[in-house]
């Protein structure tokens, strides 16, 4: 892969090089078409080792896919693209599975929770530079239950309202991602509690003006009795929080505007 630094400001594909943009990037990047085809790679002893890095690549790909899901839609509010990051936690992961063989490893993230706290769906703008008072909160595996107490928030002093919109509103969810393993069967990655992979509870609160002061106040997300019974020592779960900003609609009610907002892991248990 290359990265076109030049003036040239376009996408698509001219005499088997193709041209593309990453959300996040303000760069052009380029690469060639070709290579072996899909027999050779198949079949061939020389694709050995690639087979292998494959197979896993594509578990590490379903993990990042389907994690992001546990944030419950506050990827939406992300300034870059998270699936490739997560791709990148999961391959890490992967790695630290030092007794299978390659192209078998497990993707344990429940013996590295802690992989996930703190993780921040924006660079530009992180949570705690936009939200700037510290919730805190109570994590109950479980049960699925968590509870949030946010201070009182002077939104002169702790909130940095970057685009200057009339409102914002906090988020909460619960999420939870499952350890994944080869499925001998199928000879596919796929996660051991699949009721809860990739799975949330989602708390959304009411619009506030930026011009105010919000009393300290708590939000509790529970997830569903269902996901309760499946809970076991091979799923990990999240805690994300967001603060969003809005403006006034067309009917004179406040709407989201588009990557107006921040969210980040606070919790991982």
């Amino acid at each position: 892969m290359a990265i076109l630094k030049g003036a040239i400001q376009m996408t698509g594909g001219i005499k088997g090089v193709s041209f593309y943009s990453l959300k996040g990037s303000d760069k052009i990047f380029m690469r060639t078409k070709g290579g072996a085809n899909k027999d050779t790679i198949a079949n061939s002893p020389k694709f050995e080792k690639f087979r292998k890095e494959q197979k896993e690549f594509g578990g590490c790909a379903k993990f990042g896919s389907l994690a992001r899901y546990s944030f419950g839609g506050l990827h939406r509010l992300a300034d870059y693209n998270l699936t490739p990051v997560l791709n990148g936690m999961g391959k890490n992961l992967m790695k630290l599975d030092t007794t299978s063989e390659k192209g078998r490893r497990n993707l344990k993230l429940t013996a590295h929770k802690q992989a996930l706290a703190g993780f921040n769906f924006n660079r530009n703008f992180p949570f705690s530079s936009v939200l700037r008072v510290a919730p805190q909160w109570q994590l109950d595996r479980d049960t699925l239950r968590a509870v949030v107490t946010i201070p009182r928030i002077n939104t002169d002093i702790d909130l940095q309202n970057i685009q200057k919109l009339p409102f914002f509103r906090l988020i909460v969810v619960l999420g939870t991602i499952s350890d994944m393993a080869l499925n001998p069967t199928v000879n596919e990655y796929e996660p051991l509690v699949e009721g809860l992979h990739g799975h949330s509870a989602v708390l959304t609160g009411e619009w506030h003006s930026t011009q105010t002061i919000l009393p300290e106040h708590t939000m509790t997300v529970q997830m569903h009795p269902t996901e309760i019974a499946e809970i076991n020592d091979s799923v990990t779960v999240l805690l994300s929080m967001a603060v969003e900003f809005g403006n006034v609609g067309f009917t004179g009610e406040p709407v989201e505007v588009k990557y107006a907002g921040c969210g980040k892991v606070i919790a991982s248990r």
